[in-house]
């Protein structure tokens, strides 16, 4: 398990590139559950704080390619959510009370009184329960690709079932690239499609299934209204996962959220890195 220090030479599998992090790079902290939450910070020390939060599959290396742009007027905190990247990944189901948590524990644990958040999809989910549960944490919300609620429930046991019992994850993994990507990225493999692919089959399944089951035991659709901090939802037109009739739903409770509708399937930073980022920074207050 990693420990505050250890990441010297390691080869970091990043859900988008596979890199060597220097020391000082990655950093650790514990939960109060024992799970070890790696993240890292990039920008101006005293640039107001941006975290982002990856999608279920992926880990921080996600949103590489915003990290440039957005590190130039932010301090860009990102984490690998439990059960992902360089994150400690327990047997059992995962709660989005625990995911929230965690995020909640990381900004204490940093001295982080009040920041901007963005995430994607399982990202999506913490942040709206960070929206309703902790608004004195948040000052602007940005959710992506992301529902109130998914259902059915069986699909989601079917899941875990499959993951669990799985010799290897290629299966599993080829259906994530299909629900993320458009055809033409994926037939040729897209270079961008590559690392993702990579990462799929990395990773651990105990920590897949865990957030699978906190998607299954996660209804939001009531909370929505709760809300009170500036928000914009980006949906992704042709998204099957997490379909643009679920962004306009959110978008639609939340008092005053903006929607933005880009021409993607589902992780709409990587299809479409500049068109995210351009919304990204016309929403968060300069």
């Amino acid at each position: 398990m990693l420990r505050p220090g250890d990441a010297q030479g390691m080869r970091y599998l990043a859900g988008g590139v596979c890199q060597d992090m220097a020391r000082d790079e990655l950093s650790v902290f514990t939960t109060g559950d024992g799970c070890t939450v790696a993240y890292r910070i990039d920008g101006p020390p005293a640039a107001p704080v941006l975290v982002l939060s990856n999608s279920i599959g992926t880990t921080m290396g996600m949103w590489d390619a915003q990290l440039a742009a957005l590190s130039q007027s932010f301090r860009v905190l990102r984490y690998d959510t439990r059960g992902h990247g360089a994150s400690g990944a327990p047997a059992g189901p995962y709660s989005l009370d625990r995911l929230g948590y965690d995020v909640v524990e990381l900004l204490d644990a940093l001295g982080l009184d009040r920041v901007h958040f963005c995430g994607l999809s399982l990202g999506g989910f913490i942040g709206q329960w960070l929206g309703y549960r902790q608004p004195s944490r948040i000052d602007h919300l940005i959710l992506a690709n992301t529902a109130a609620h998914l259902e059915p429930r069986s699909f989601w046991d079917g899941r875990i079932a499959d993951v669990l019992a799985a010799g290897d994850l290629t299966e599993i993994a080829n259906s994530f690239l299909r629900n993320w990507f458009p055809a033409n990225m994926l037939d040729p493999l897209d270079e961008a499609v590559i690392p993702f692919q990579a990462g799929l089959l990395a990773m651990n399944p105990f920590g897949l299934a865990g957030c699978y089951a906190a998607v299954r035991d996660t209804d939001l659709r009531a909370t929505g209204a709760l809300i009170t901090r500036p928000t914009l939802v980006v949906a992704g037109e042709f998204d099957t996962v997490t379909t643009l009739a679920h962004g306009e739903f959110i978008a639609s409770a939340v008092p005053g959220a903006r929607l933005v509708t880009l021409p993607v399937v589902h992780l709409s930073n990587v299809e479409q890195p500049r068109e995210f980022l351009e919304a990204t920074l016309e929403f968060l207050p300069g």
